[in-house]
């Protein structure tokens, strides 16, 4: 399995939705099941089918999550030095060529993507069409409305 970049923050905010699903969601997954199996048949118990339907997904998600953690490649974006070329964990100031409309994107990792942040993930096409530009450098972005032309105002490593 390949390495997989993500920011230091949203490692942070993997390993604490892992701490809460082994400390408060799997617990609680557990004892829902022990309410249910109290109950007596478990042929036709609603509660007891919900119970392990989520204790299937709790365990999953964790598994899926520590999965994500080992072959992460923590990146700070503070740390970089690329000498002013964008590159993962850069903050992109940038302007439509065509509106002149300005937008900043920080570029992540996929669980951290998050468009309404200014959060885009790497392998997205603005994030491609980004990557290695300086400020001053023209992106042609193919996005699905057609071929977009942002300048890059400015790029900073925060």
């Amino acid at each position: 399995m390949s390495t997989i970049p993500i920011t230091k923050r949203g490692a942070e905010k993997l390993k604490d939705e892992l701490h809460r699903l082994k400390t408060i969601d799997r617990p609680g997954v557990i004892q829902a099941i022990a309410e249910a199996r109290a109950q007596g048949d478990l042929s036709e118990n609603a509660e007891y089918d919900a119970a392990k339907d989520r204790q299937g997904f709790v365990e999953g998600r964790i598994q899926e999550i520590e999965g994500k953690l080992s072959a992460a490649q923590v990146i700070d974006p503070v740390s970089v030095d690329a000498g002013g070329r964008v590159v993962f964990g850069a903050t992109v100031e940038l302007e439509d060529e065509k509106s002149g409309e300005a937008v900043t994107y920080q570029i992540v990792g996929e669980d951290e993507a998050d468009l309404k942040l200014g959060l885009i993930n790497i392998s997205s096409p603005i994030a491609r069409a980004l990557i290695g530009k300086e400020e001053g450098d023209v992106a042609e972005v193919h996005a699905p409305s057609g071929v977009r032309r942002y300048e890059i105002v400015a790029v900073s490593y925060v």
